[in-house]
């Protein structure tokens, strides 16, 4: 199914991003200063790509074709899992952005801690995500899926990826090339 390729490959885009945020909490225990230009960018990348662009087709278009055209486990699976994963992630988004803003405001260790934590926490939490949804949810989507839903699915996702135009990702995936070259990511 053409959504669920697309989202893998967004998947392994986000996780690559996850290393650099690991790699930068490394540096500031090591000694590094926090780069709030360079968290900002890594929070826009977060809410436009991870959030705004890969989590909408899931929750505006897989999911809910899953929860509807599949067994019970399906709506268990997403509704008590996958969504409410999202917004633990969302929970560790606002907390990481309000603990850089404190931690500007006054450089304070218990600030520093805190965006280490979140930023964490962050990380780790969405990579067990990414790896539950694509060895589990879009497996079970990809098999009980029917033809006609596929198709739905794989138009819906192709016309979203229309309106957000074709260099919508670009700039996204120089920030990582920059970012990887930066922290020494293969």
């Amino acid at each position: 199914m053409y959504c669920t390729e697309v989202m893998v490959k967004q998947h392994a885009n986000i996780s690559r991003m996850l290393k650099v945020i690991k790699e930068i909490c490394c540096g500031i225990l090591e000694g590094a200063e926090i780069d709030q230009k360079e968290f900002a960018e890594i929070l826009d990348f977060i809410r436009r790509y991870a959030d705004g662009h890969h989590h909408r087709r899931e929750e505006l278009v897989l999911f809910p074709e899953m929860v509807d055209h599949l067994e019970e486990v399906a709506s268990i699976i997403i509704k008590h899992g996958m969504l409410v994963e999202h917004d633990l992630i969302r929970a560790h988004v606002r907390a990481l952005d309000e603990a850089l803003k404190l931690y500007a405001q006054e450089p304070k260790t218990e600030y520093k801690l805190q965006i280490l934590t979140e930023a964490m926490a962050y990380a780790n939490r969405l990579q067990q995500h990414v790896e539950k949804e694509n060895n589990v949810v879009y497996p079970l989507a990809d098999r009980g899926l029917s033809g006609d839903i596929k198709a739905k699915i794989d138009q819906t996702v192709k016309d979203m990826e229309a309106e957000e135009g074709p260099d919508f990702a670009k700039g996204y995936m120089d920030l990582l090339d920059r970012l990887e070259k930066k922290y020494k990511i293969a």
